[in-house]
């Protein structure tokens, strides 16, 4: 048998030699399918580990409420329209959500920053020393914000990576260095280590951190103390997020005193709601790759069956005379599976090598992140050779149908 098989296998090569044109052009589809199926996959695993890395830089098990969303004379404002949080707010949320870790709250701005003859447009955040536990962002050099610093309104500073590359020369040491933001002095006491982009493609080390009450009283300035542009809270564990976010619901609107007709006038997201935003568009993309390869293979499968049958009529002659000297119908069949199978398994090797340059020219222009996963690439192979093996049984089996006389006979 394994002889057989190897002489069916060389035969099918020489025919395929011999006809490499028609050869190519009856792959061409599977090829261009099995390389569609490689980006596809690749593209969709580097998206899910660039989703899964930017909400790991988020911190862990974070929950964002963020003020806005009133109604106002019949008009309903975005996110972010109106001031509806507070400090209380999130004291409150610490108090009575226990399944809370953490809460935080801040409030940003844009401004220049100066340092000797540099300077630099940045959000600058006041924040509370817990929101770099729930951001998970410690600093890589000096210290960190301090309950102390909170109370007193400290004029201290930390930088984010960016921030620091714009301002200081490369080996300058900022922290300890004096900083002026809206004209008003700062000490650096620390730079933070990089987060690297956002889900929103926004550069989060392209910041600024002071004490909440340096922010509002010294520097951002307020109409109304205590009001807050957005609260972060932590849980333990990532199955507590959901039910966290109804108590914080109920809290806060019990709190703003809505009616049960009136809609939220806050907004609360996860990084789950925001992950499944990020895996909704890759998951878009994927599925139009998708339907190009199948179609691909559809095409190249009857590509193949179209070649067969076609040296099925050039051969007629042949398989009457192997028929007439003692070959059987089974070595026949066989035979013309071995070719398609053959045919079908090199434009897999060929779709391969097709996806893999596209995955790297993808990566290349596009800056992508991408995967490419060596069981993938084995599983979209022997695919490829089962797609010949199905769609070359309607000829083999057509060929060892043939009947010997009329082969011999045929012209």
């Amino acid at each position: 048998m394994l002889n057989f098989v190897r002489q069916s296998a060389c035969n099918a090569l020489r025919t395929f030699q011999r006809n490499w044109l028609r050869s190519g052009l009856a792959v061409l589809g599977i090829v261009i399918g099995v390389g569609a199926v490689i980006a596809m996959v690749s593209i969709g695993l580097g998206a899910k580990a660039a989703v899964q890395s930017q909400l790991a830089s988020m911190g862990t098990n974070v929950i964002f409420v963020l003020p806005g969303a009133t109604t106002v004379s019949g008009v309903r404002t975005g996110l972010g329209g109106s001031a509806t949080l507070t400090i209380a707010d999130s004291q409150e949320l610490k108090k009575r959500v226990g399944l809370l870790r953490e809460v935080t709250w801040m409030k940003r701005q844009q401004n220049q920053v100066v340092y000797g003859s540099r300077n630099w447009s940045v959000q600058v955040f006041g924040v509370t020393p817990s929101f770099f536990s729930i951001r998970d962002w410690p600093a890589i050099r000096g210290g960190a914000l301090t309950d102390a610093d909170l109370e007193a309104g400290a004029r201290v500073a930390l930088l984010g990576q960016t921030v620091v590359e714009n301002l200081f020369d490369p080996g300058e040491e900022p922290v300890g260095a004096l900083i002026r933001i809206k004209n008003v002095p700062f000490r650096i006491i620390g730079v933070l280590s990089p987060k690297g982009q956002s889900s929103e493609g926004i550069d989060q080390d392209d910041v600024i951190y002071i004490p909440f009450t340096t922010a509002e009283r010294k520097l951002f300035g307020s109409q109304f103390l205590g009001l807050v542009g957005a609260v972060l809270a932590s849980t333990e564990r990532e199955e507590d997020l959901r039910p966290a976010v109804e108590e914080i619901r109920r809290v806060l609107r019990e709190r703003h005193r809505l009616p049960a007709d009136h809609l939220d006038n806050f907004t609360i997201r996860t990084q789950l709601d925001i992950g499944k935003v990020q895996e909704e568009s890759s998951h878009t993309l994927t599925v139009m790759l998708f339907a190009v390869a199948a179609i691909s293979l559809l095409v190249g499968g009857i590509g193949i069956m179209n070649i067969l049958l076609v040296s099925i009529t050039e051969r007629t002659k042949e398989i009457g005379l192997r028929m007439a000297v003692g070959a059987r119908r089974s070595h026949i069949l066989w035979e013309f599976l071995i070719e398609a199978v053959i045919l079908s398994f090199v434009g897999g090797i060929l779709g391969v090598v097709l996806g893999i340059v596209m995955v790297q020219a993808v990566t290349v222009t596009a800056g992508w992140p991408t995967i490419i996963s060596a069981q993938v690439v084995s599983i979209v192979i022997a695919f490829s050779a089962s797609i010949g093996l199905f769609f070359g049984l309607y000829p083999a089996n057509k060929a060892a149908r043939l009947n010997p006389i009329d082969a011999l006979r045929y012209e």
